[in-house]
């Protein structure tokens, strides 16, 4: 009778997947759930969970270093940009973590499959039941407060004792997915092409107040060269999440009514990830993927361009995309991202793991650029009732350039919106220290307590961010935003790039040791000195725009003329 129960103890053993000779120790947790989700009580116990799990790369050091070397222009070895295999050598697990914890897995019944380049990360699906058994969690449903849509999460959860410095991280576990409206500020609307009604407003020619922006201002703003780019290996990506897609009509109807000298049956390249989608209705494509097609394409002339759509929800898709762009043995030297989260609702190490990522690509000579966000020192919060400054994320990665925005012409200032801060998550790096500290000295006690003065601070650039207009959905739109800077900035860095190769110089790469350092010395970014980005407390709380380097306008706005020069053109 013992032995019989004894048996049945084991295969029940089996069946849960539970271990019962490893200790268990808590690997993340978070203390409640992101403001405006509210637990719903247990997950489904037959749902199940797609895990990614990110194992420790075994020479992150070393590429760090690696990445300062071919990004600082004081080194030697500055453009040197290193292979997809010698990057991939820094970032690999060790044959013993791989071992160890394919091991744990295959102990409860699972087997993983690599889903990186570098093997670095491992997918497995498992049941909720299974996931809380496996990781001693207690996966439940949580609700969106003003959406109501459900997710299934754990405040935290353990591994093995043995395999702690093996994992960084596993997701979805602790990281909450984005509720955020990834979409440039709608100011108002023009026209319809089908039905030609047109809004009664005034016009505001460029050159004064706040006009309506098109690439010919933004031309005439920033030096940015009209003459077609001739380098076929240069290439600038935008990205796509949420489902939004552009609409290749809607680009047409942008060239020809804004850029008549360019041809417009110039288009772009779709690159899909995990079944990112682009159906092509036009009455359905997305403003803010609209946004950034027309402003690359249209500004960055003649540069191929690709648009890449992934799918999942906005946490999985960054990991995506970033582990897709890595994969590709020669990714786009420029990609721009006009979305962002706030900082909190990701869990730290997952925020690690995709800066990593990013390091890796600028490694290879890719500049990732990414909005600051349009909710000031509020994150992206729907609401100003923020009582600390809330970081955004990826804009508070120090492996990728941040964009701000301004405002007004003929002398720009910061716009209210303007995303900037500083990360709780990441520390502040050296490109940018002497910059920040300047800031911080002139300063002063002002909002102290309220940021984290050690972290690294974003943005680093900004560019001209109200009343552009776009095309999208057969309308004339006039939206506003750091979706609107960014890709306008990432434009000017492909056209600096086309120059560099025609020279037969490498690509600018990871710009911020250069943009800090070689640009600002050299005075190629316009200093923005005006306006505040106070958005916390009631609007009362933020920062303004000041001499130098600050978290409102960055370092600045471009200069054409001048950044090529800083370049060596």
């Amino acid at each position: 009778m013992v032995a019989a129960c004894t048996v049945a103890l084991l295969l029940s053993t089996l069946v849960l997947g539970k271990s019962t000779t490893r200790s268990l120790q808590v690997h993340e947790r978070r203390d409640e759930a992101p403001n405006g989700f509210t637990l719903n009580g247990a997950a489904n116990a037959d749902h199940t969970l797609s895990l990614r799990i990110g194992l420790a790369q075994n020479n992150l050091v070393g590429l760090y270093d690696a990445l300062n070397d071919v990004s600082d222009p004081s080194s030697d070895k500055y453009g040197q940009h290193l292979s997809k295999e010698e990057v991939e050598a820094f970032v690999a697990p060790t044959s013993e973590s791989t071992e160890a914890v394919t091991a744990w897995l295959n102990e409860h019944g699972l087997n993983a499959t690599a889903v990186s380049p570098a093997g670095d990360w491992l997918a497995v699906n498992v049941s909720v039941a299974q996931a809380n058994s496996l990781l001693l969690a207690d996966y439940s449903l949580f609700t969106h407060d003003s959406t109501g849509a459900d997710t299934i999460r754990t405040l935290q959860y353990s591994l093995p004792t043995d395999l702690q410095a093996h994992i960084g991280c596993v997701h979805p576990t602790t990281t909450f997915p984005s509720i955020i409206n990834h979409s440039p500020i709608l100011e108002s609307w023009t026209r319809r092409e089908d039905t030609g009604e047109v809004e009664a407003r005034a016009v505001t020619p460029c050159g004064s107040g706040n006009p309506n922006m098109i690439p010919e201002c933004l031309q005439a703003m920033y030096g940015i060269p009209t003459t077609p780019a001739t380098q076929s290996s240069n290439q600038i990506a935008v990205t796509g999440y949420d489902g939004i897609y552009a609409e290749e009509a809607d680009l047409q109807s942008f060239l020809t009514t804004y850029r008549p000298d360019v041809s417009n049956s110039t288009t772009y390249t779709v690159i899909s990830v995990n079944n990112g989608t682009d159906p092509q209705w036009r009455e359905n494509a997305g403003t803010e993927a609209n946004l950034d097609v027309e402003y690359a394409v249209g500004l960055a002339t003649n540069v191929p361009a690709f648009f890449m759509t992934v799918g999942g929800s906005f946490d999985d898709a960054l990991l995506d995309a970033a582990n897709y762009l890595l994969s590709m043995d020669n990714p786009p030297q420029v990609v721009s991202t006009s979305y962002g989260d706030n900082e909190n609702v990701l869990s730290e190490n997952l925020a690690n793991s995709i800066c990593n990522a990013y390091a890796q690509l600028g490694a290879r000579g890719v500049s990732i650029l990414y909005a600051s966000g349009d909710g000031g020192v509020s994150g992206n919060q729907a609401s100003d009732n923020c009582t600390e400054f809330v970081p955004v994320f990826p804009a508070s990665c120090p492996y990728v350039t941040t964009i701000g925005a301004t405002t007004s012409q003929p002398t720009e200032v910061a716009a209210s919106f303007s995303g900037g801060g500083f990360s709780n998550y990441f520390g502040q790096p050296a490109y940018q220290s002497d910059a920040v500290a300047s800031y911080l000295s002139a300063l002063g006690s002002n909002s102290s307590g309220l940021f984290n003065a050690s972290g690294r601070a974003y943005p680093d650039v900004s560019a001209y961010g109200t009343r552009y207009d776009i095309k999208s959905g057969s309308a004339t739109l006039i939206v506003s935003g750091t979706s609107c800077s960014t890709p306008t900035f990432a434009a000017i860095i492909a056209l600096l790039n086309d120059q560099l190769l025609g020279a037969g110089k490498s690509v600018l790469g990871f710009l911020n040791p250069w943009l800090y350092s070689t640009a600002s010395g050299m005075g190629a970014l316009n200093d923005i000195v005006d306006g505040n980005n106070l958005a916390c407390s009631g609007g009362t709380t933020g920062f303004y725009a000041a001499q130098g380097w600050d978290p409102v306008t960055g370092l600045g706005t471009p200069n054409f003329t001048l950044l090529a020069s800083a370049a060596g053109l």
